[in-house]
């Protein structure tokens, strides 16, 4: 399974860069969109909108308002869902995915991975 984290930092300290490391421990392939180009273990984060192959999850670390611009973005990788973590929450954003039959959880990701739900 792969997994798009966008809101990822090379910062260790924030909670994006957690679920890389707790992503890639537990073996999930992983690719991170980012505000600043920089490595997160060996993953690159991009910078640009790529249109990565075989997503199956996008985790969000972004709040509401930048989600606008990554809208018909993620909904173009056609993942089998999105999770919204702590801060992230977007009633707007829902609506899109549900019309597109996207699954959608409101979540945390470190705790999922951590209690073998993910």
């Amino acid at each position: 399974m792969k997994t798009l984290v966008i809101g990822a930092t090379t910062n260790k300290e924030r909670y994006a860069y957690k679920a890389i490391h707790n992503l890639v421990g537990k073996s999930h392939q992983v690719v991170a969109i980012g505000a600043k180009k920089g490595m997160a273990l060996d993953i690159t984060i991009e910078t640009e909108k790529i249109p990565f192959k075989g997503v199956d999850t996008v985790t969000l670390y972004i709040n509401p308002t930048v989600q606008r611009e990554y809208y018909d973005y993620i909904i173009s990788l056609h993942p089998r869902r999105v999770i919204f973590n702590p801060g992230t929450e977007n009633p707007e954003f829902y609506t899109l995915l549900d019309e597109n039959n996207i699954l959608y959880e409101v979540a945390c990701t470190l705790v999922l991975l951590a209690t073998n739900q993910y």
